[in-house]
């Protein structure tokens, strides 16, 4: 039945159900942690073979004959560099592959244009405004970036197809506005792929700052969950048929395939962009980890391999997504009070509970021993205007404690919704 056409005298019984259930949840002393889209161990055990590769014994010569125990080769390895470029639909002289963190490659590019700039540019660190556009719901730690280097963040709608481009375009006619965050395929927390036209609308924004760019993550380029995997056009073709290749800056990384710690990231650009991006560097580093980018290259030698390795991610955690969004639908489905997406791809699924409820639910999972992603950390400064997204990171834990997680979830959105109903 649907909670919003319950009475007063309906939803009350109710509640006093809800609140025994809770109370038994409580007692239970459960302490489980659903805060990060990590990888579990079972999906990190299948990277061990990797650290066997390299030994004393090892080929350390690159193929370009470098030593890789030395200084030097700063664009990283060859044979990376062209299989990040097939990942990311790049060419591979367009590609800098550096050390395990690509949001460490993110904030260095953000440093640079405000210290330095872009297209010879005024820093953005002297100009008098600086705003950045985010995709909400989105990801946290892109938008923290924004607001550590003290830029006034933009809200845009997100919707199955991407961010509302009716709005990019409107907000890049100022020209304060230097960039948007994406996670163009499967994106974060909602799983969208954006959709062509949405691709060919960004390569063709016309912005008033020259300074513009496009953080184009795609962490989740390989992430499929299904035999239905979602296509991504590429941004990079598009670019280059407008004659904008200046506009996009893209990342990704190995951190969801091998080890998140211990992972390669990579950044693509046009020569412009790395030709600034180069000099920054240069004065950061002498060279990346490349007896680390050496060790990737032993163990994934060709995208055939990368599909390999995606393919055991898959076994493990799509249980888990499966696991997730059949006690949404058996506790949720029909009651009015919450909607989900059905990712096929990525780490997150995105649930909206009533208006006004995020942080309760994840405030009662937290009293009974769930740790969840805060409420609000999908948007922009952490306020969600309508507290209603919860990302939802299933693959963390065993799934008989996801289990667990998720029957207590629903309680929480059930008994949240009650409570906010009987508020009225």
């Amino acid at each position: 039945m649907n909670y919003c056409e319950m009475s007063e005298e309906q939803l009350k019984l109710k509640k006093a159900d809800l609140e025994e259930r809770y109370a038994a949840f409580k007692a239970r002393g459960l302490k489980l942690n659903m805060a990060r889209g990590k990888p579990s161990t079972k999906q990190l055990e299948l990277s061990m073979p990797m650290l066997d590769l390299l030994n004393s014994s090892s080929q350390l010569v690159s193929s370009t004959g470098d030593d890789c125990r030395n200084y030097g080769v700063a664009d990283g390895l060859p044979e990376l560099r062209e299989l990040f470029a097939q990942m990311m639909g790049l060419e591979a002289g367009n590609i800098i592959v550096g050390g395990n963190s690509s949001l460490n490659m993110m904030f260095d590019t953000i440093s640079c244009a405000m210290t330095h700039g872009f297209s010879d540019c005024k820093p953005w660190g002297r100009q008098n405004c600086v705003k950045f556009l985010c995709p909400a719901p989105g990801y946290d730690r892109h938008f923290a970036i924004s607001e550590y280097f003290g830029m006034e963040l933009i809200a845009v709608p997100m919707t199955p197809e991407g961010p509302d481009m009716d709005l990019v375009e409107e907000y890049v006619k100022d020209p304060c506005v230097k960039g948007i965050w994406c996670v163009p395929k499967y994106s974060n927390p909602q799983g969208y792929t954006y959709s062509d036209e949405t691709v060919r609308r960004f390569a063709a924004l016309k912005p008033a700052a020259a300074d513009f760019r496009i953080f184009w993550d795609n962490a989740y380029c390989v992430h499929d969950l299904t035999d239905c995997p979602e296509s991504l056009l590429s941004l990079w073709e598009e670019c280059r048929k407008n004659g904008s290749e200046d506009l996009p800056i893209f990342f990704a990384s190995s951190s969801k395939i091998t080890f998140p710690g211990a992972g390669v990231a990579a950044m693509g650009a046009s020569e412009a962009n790395l030709k600034e991006l180069r000099r920054h560097y240069s004065f950061q580093t002498i060279g990346p980890d490349k007896l680390n980018q050496l060790r990737h290259i032993y163990f994934l030698p060709n995208m055939e391999r990368v599909k390999e390795q995606m393919a055991h991610h898959r076994a493990i955690i799509a249980p888990k997504f499966e696991a997730v969004i059949r006690w949404l639908k058996k506790e949720l489905g029909g009651k009015g009070i919450a909607a989900w997406t059905e990712p096929n791809g990525g780490y997150f699924v995105s649930v909206d509970v009533l208006e006004g409820c995020a942080k309760r639910v994840v405030e009662l999972c937290k009293e009974a021993g769930v740790v969840l992603t805060g409420a609000g950390a999908t948007y922009p400064y952490g306020k969600d205007p309508q507290d209603s997204n919860i990302r939802v990171a299933p693959t963390y834990p065993p799934i008989e404690e996801l289990e667990l997680a998720m029957e207590l979830f629903c309680l929480s959105v059930e008994l949240a919704a009650v409570e906010k109903l009987l508020q009225k």
